[in-house]
């Protein structure tokens, strides 16, 4: 989804090659066929080099008792709206709300076919009109040499969980067939916000369990350690460090995940793996040099790549990504790059699909020949 900047040129090309379009999933699983549920997607698991092939149902059997899944409890918003500059129509991706009460926003253009295009964002003082007798006026770009995404001032002030409620919808992406509702963007994890904070996109990798799978995995011993962080707008043109996200780590999952690491050897403790990419960054922006997890709530601006490395997360569930993706920095920050190409060319041979409606990646750490084999839990 986004390429961190600093990263020398060779690091940013891969030999697996471009994604075909054909990969992209275009409606969610529960919309391939009669009978189908959102977990009825694919499983690839990694262990170091080795990559092996599963449904997603076969979670209970890939995980063991005392693991730990770190999950992001954000909700997705409506957080596209339609707008008006002047005569030329507009749709507004409202991306993070700042501590100041103010938004920001990507200002995009209609394409004609139910989703958008990009536009130069701004000039400071624009004034976008907004359902409702909202009104937006961009003031500043949100980093120095972006025109993307802009802060932006809303009145009247406190309107926007409003209207994005009442005239919002989920931002879509072309690869996607047509608009879904906003619960078909919601994972069984999300909670809703006191003040209508969310995520701009979906936590795509938790979208995969129902409430049954959980069910299983605690019947089977396996533990849940909620956070919060609030995704901000990717971009689907150009490829981008992450910007500063919102984010809390409370104190009862930071003991619990505390607890986990602190209970034996690598072999006899459980493995934290965190469900997605956002959950990694923030249980990783509140861990200490120590690698104990304090209990935290602000703004991250931390971007995981193999330099910096992981001091909390043994694994991690994620979905596909694109080549040029910064997250894939952090894919192999937790496992090595070898292991993630290998993944990854075994994911474009089996056919798996890409995106947020597509197939997931479980990577776990590579186990010596006498550990405990995992999915024999499955009987």
């Amino acid at each position: 989804m986004t390429l961190a900047l600093g990263v020398p040129p060779h690091e940013r090309s891969r030999g697996w090659g471009k994604v075909p379009q054909e990969l992209s999933a275009r409606v969610p699983a529960e919309q391939r066929g009669p009978g189908r549920d959102r977990d009825d997607v694919r499983l690839l698991v990694s262990r170091g080099t080795e990559a092996t092939h599963h449904a997603f149902r076969e979670l209970p059997c890939l995980l063991r008792a005392g693991d730990l899944l770190v999950v992001n409890t954000s909700p997705t918003l409506a957080a596209a709206v339609d707008g008006r500059v002047g005569h030329a129509r507009v749709v507004v991706h409202f991306s993070t709300r700042g501590d100041d009460g103010r938004w920001a926003v990507e200002l995009r253009e209609p394409d004609g076919k139910g989703t958008t295009r990009a536009r130069a964002g701004g000039p400071a003082g624009t004034e976008v009109r907004l359902a409702g007798g909202v009104r937006l006026t961009p003031e500043e770009p949100l980093s120095p040499g972006s025109g993307r995404l802009w802060w932006a001032r809303v009145s009247p002030v406190g309107a926007v969980p409003g209207l994005l409620r009442e005239h919002g919808r989920p931002i879509r992406y072309s690869y996607t067939e047509r608009d879904q509702p906003l619960s078909v963007y919601q994972t069984v994890f999300a909670l809703p916000s006191a003040d209508g904070s969310g995520s701009a996109e979906m936590p795509s990798a938790a979208r995969p369990f129902t409430a049954g799978l959980v069910a299983e995995l605690v019947s089977r011993g396996v533990q849940f350690a909620p956070v919060t962080l609030h995704t901000g707008v990717a971009s689907a043109e150009v490829h981008e460090p992450p910007y500063p996200e919102r984010f809390v780590v409370p104190e009862a999952s930071a003991r619990l995940i505390n607890a986990v690491r602190g209970g034996g050897g690598r072999r006899a403790r459980g493995r934290v793996i965190a469900v997605g990419t956002t959950a990694v960054r923030a249980v990783e922006s509140a861990a200490g040099s120590d690698g104990v997890v304090r209990a935290r709530a602000g703004w991250t601006d931390l971007v995981v790549t193999p330099a910096r490395g992981v001091r909390v997360v043994d694994g991690l569930l994620t979905g596909l990504h694109e080549p040029e993706a910064s997250h894939l920095l952090m894919l192999e920050a937790v496992a090595g790059r070898d292991a993630i190409s290998r993944g990854y060319e075994e994911a474009l041979g089996g056919r798996y699909l890409w995106h947020e409606f597509g197939d997931v990646h479980l990577v776990l750490p590579e186990e010596s020949a006498d550990a405990e084999h995992c999915s024999g839990n499955c009987q």
